[in-house]
């Protein structure tokens, strides 16, 4: 029996899609592209809460070099050796042969006098020095004539047998020696005190001309042509000379609190406005047992003496210098978070169980709510330690911390010295903790 052929007003009526099965429909295979979708989003976001949760160490590599504790000072530079120029005479200025940063050697001519009034008065004195001379030729011819008339008299009364002359003659004859004796030696005396004065007078003529003491550079000059000299009413600086800028000295001021630590034949470094970013070797030479107070802050003046070779350092320049007090080179280093840092969940000695291990296996396969990370992953622990105390590190290894006892030295703040058995230069120390999502 044959089978009757469809309807085609039936086809027309109900479409081709009558004719699909359910797994042909476009509808089922949209859910299903859909549960697929949200399983992947599913899946992903749990591997990402899950490489969120994975702790992240932040480290830092153990070094070797110096640790030093320092004392920091502020103060000024100012020559070795420095001389101020003045002039014992007084006057006007007739000429300045030298300005300032200008170098000079020893004996050469800086600033002259008017010469005036100063070769006048050498020739008033030779003047009196000659009539000194002639004053004393005088009374030495006085003295040979009186010489002479005593002479005759003696003669006369030895020939007399005493008659003649009289007592008195022979006394008046003896009387008029010494006076003419006396007569000389005054005036002698007034050629000595002429030869004085025409000296004096001389020497003053050659300190008009005002030279220079050392080999220097001029620093510093306060005077000009034409300008007049009073030295009777105080003592005039003319000028400053250095003797040489290539060495020179640093004082500053170290805070009592400070000064204990600060002994001679210290290094130290300091810097200047100047010189942005460039440290100066220095040397401690002195430091003072003298205090100075100042707003009743007492400070000790401490002496550096420093090298200038390239005369990059001036006279005057504010320094801000920084004296290594203790120091210990060639030591292991770590940096003091390190110290400080305990990871989280770790077992403290003599505790029991660690946190982490006290959740269940369900608790722990099950996503929970996220935690707080702690502050930096830190514990306070090591804070304001001493030298000598016991500390750890943790280093990481194959990615995982472990622990290193130490012992610590010197700190300068951010680098401790530490000792400890296991502990090697290059080795990554934990200074950190971190978890969440990372940093981009």
């Amino acid at each position: 029996m044959s089978k009757p052929d469809p309807d085609p007003s039936l086809d027309a009526l109900l479409g081709p899609g009558a004719q699909r099965r359910w797994w042909q429909r476009r509808t089922v295979w949209l859910l299903a592209a859909l549960l697929l979708a949200a399983a992947i989003g599913f899946f992903w976001w749990q591997g990402r809460r899950a490489a969120e949760a994975a702790p992240r160490w932040v480290t830092q590599p153990v070094t070797r070099g110096s640790v030093a504790i320092t004392v920091t000072a502020n103060g000024t530079l100012q020559p070795t050796r420095s001389v101020s120029i003045g002039s014992e005479l007084s006057g006007t200025v007739a000429r300045v042969l030298v300005d300032v940063n200008d170098r000079v050697k020893k004996g050469q001519a800086l600033v002259e006098l008017d010469p005036a009034k100063l070769q006048d008065a050498i020739v008033s004195a030779q003047a009196t020095l000659a009539s000194s001379q002639a004053t004393v030729r005088q009374s030495e011819a006085t003295l040979r004539e009186a010489r002479a008339n005593l002479a005759r008299l003696e003669e006369v009364a030895q020939l007399s047998g005493g008659k003649v002359p009289s007592k008195a003659e022979l006394d008046t004859g003896r009387a008029t020696q010494d006076r003419a004796e006396a007569d000389l030696a005054a005036a002698r005396a007034a050629v000595t005190q002429a030869q004085a004065t025409l000296s004096t007078n001389q020497t003053n003529l050659a300190k008009a001309t005002i030279r220079s003491p050392i080999d220097g550079v001029v620093l510093t000059r306060s005077v000009e042509p034409g300008a007049a000299v009073a030295a009777s009413l105080q003592a005039v600086t003319l000028m400053t000379i250095a003797e040489d800028l290539t060495g020179m000295q640093l004082q500053v001021n170290v805070d009592e609190a400070d000064v204990g630590q600060v002994q001679p034949g210290q290094r130290a470094t300091f810097t200047v406005a100047a010189q942005a970013g460039r440290a100066y070797p220095a040397t401690i030479t002195r430091v003072a047992y003298g205090s100075t107070t100042t707003d009743n802050v007492v400070t000790y003046t401490t002496r550096l003496d420093v090298r200038n070779d390239d005369l990059s350092l001036r006279p005057g320049m504010t320094a801000t210098a920084t004296i290594a007090a203790t120091e210990h080179t060639d030591v292991l280093r770590v940096p003091n978070p390190a110290l400080r840092f305990q990871p989280q969940g770790a077992r403290p000695a003599g505790s029991g169980q660690a946190a982490g291990e006290s959740r269940s296996l369900i608790s722990r396969l099950m996503p929970g709510p996220p935690r707080m990370p702690r502050s930096g992953g830190r514990s306070e622990a090591g804070a304001g330690s001493k030298p000598g105390d016991a500390h750890s590190v943790w280093v990481l290894e194959d990615g995982r911390p472990r622990r290193i006892p130490v012992t610590t030295g010197l700190s300068d703040g951010k680098l401790t010295e530490v000792r400890g058995d296991g502990l090697r230069e290059g080795m990554a120390v934990i200074t950190e903790q971190q978890s969440g999502p990372a940093a981009r």
